[in-house]
């Protein structure tokens, strides 16, 4: 199977720029399985306002930006992962009332699949977005199961280790990460604890002065880095990667990492200080 992430510098609220960029990036590429694309790469990310997010905010799945993907995916014969800045559309509400979600969207060659919400919101997303409603689900593409967390979401092993536990063999990471230091080190570990493939899609450029880390990656099972981007180059890089390698949980003769975890020891109860 082959995984790949487009690291780009997204332009912020020009939404046609950012689709044709993406379009732009696979019209070389053949035989790919499953792309993954940045956080929020349809409109840029660093708002000033919730009214100026709300301005470049689409529907999923009949936005513009997911029915662009869709048709590229049908295209491309492939499946797409995005970001996308997501506006609710459940209700009839004002930008008072409507809510929006950090959001990354799973397309393929027979269209819609699903859509992740954000749960971990970093900063000053939290002034504008609502947290993730959707859980933490599992989608099949192919026979491959796939989970999918945001930037930010990386922070907290408990998300990534929910998905392992649902199956995910790939979890695609849509990003915008500006803390490189920390979150590369701690993505190997996560594929590492957890048995899984890792393709973080991160952006390059600077946006109203903020700096994002670039570094994509691709990350096997013992957290070896099969492909690594630049910190500030736009790149399209590919892996070659066996799924079924992610559900090898045996360590050895004596050892299963899920099966020895203690989970009578991990009980709320047990974790309050006496």
């Amino acid at each position: 199977m082959k995984v790949a992430f487009f690291q780009f510098d997204p332009k912020l609220g020009k939404i046609d720029y950012n689709l044709k960029k993406i379009e732009k990036s696979l019209s070389r590429i053949k035989n790919l399985n499953l792309l993954v694309l940045p956080e929020l790469c349809n409109s840029g990310y660093n708002f000033r306002d919730t009214k100026e997010a709300f301005k470049f905010a689409e529907e999923i799945p009949h936005g513009k930006s997911s029915q662009f993907l869709i048709s590229l995916a049908k295209q491309k014969k492939c499946f797409i992962v995005a970001g996308i800045n997501e506006k609710d559309g459940s209700t009839k509400l004002t930008i008072k009332g409507k809510k929006l979600y950090n959001s990354a969207v799973l397309v393929g060659p027979k269209g819609y699949i699903g859509t992740y919400r954000k749960l971990h919101l970093f900063y000053k997303e939290k002034d504008i977005f609502e947290p993730g409603n959707l859980g933490l689900p599992i989608f099949r593409i192919n026979g491959v199961k796939v989970g999918i967390l945001v930037c930010f979401d990386w922070r907290f092993p408990e998300a990534w280790r929910i998905l392992a536990l649902k199956g995910a063999q790939i979890i695609a990471h849509p990003s915008n990460l500006i803390v490189p230091k920390l979150s590369f080190r701690a993505l190997p570990g996560h594929a590492i604890v957890n048995r899984i493939f890792i393709v973080t899609s991160d952006r390059v450029g600077v946006e109203r002065k903020l700096k994002f880390a670039g570094r994509s990656m691709i990350v096997d099972p013992d957290g070896n880095i099969l492909a690594q981007a630049s910190a500030d180059k736009e790149e399209l890089q590919v892996a070659e990667i066996n799924p079924k390698l992610a559900n090898l949980k045996q360590v050895n003769s004596k050892n299963h990492i899920f099966k020895d975890r203690r989970l009578e020891i991990y009980q709320e109860k047990n974790l309050l200080v006496k």
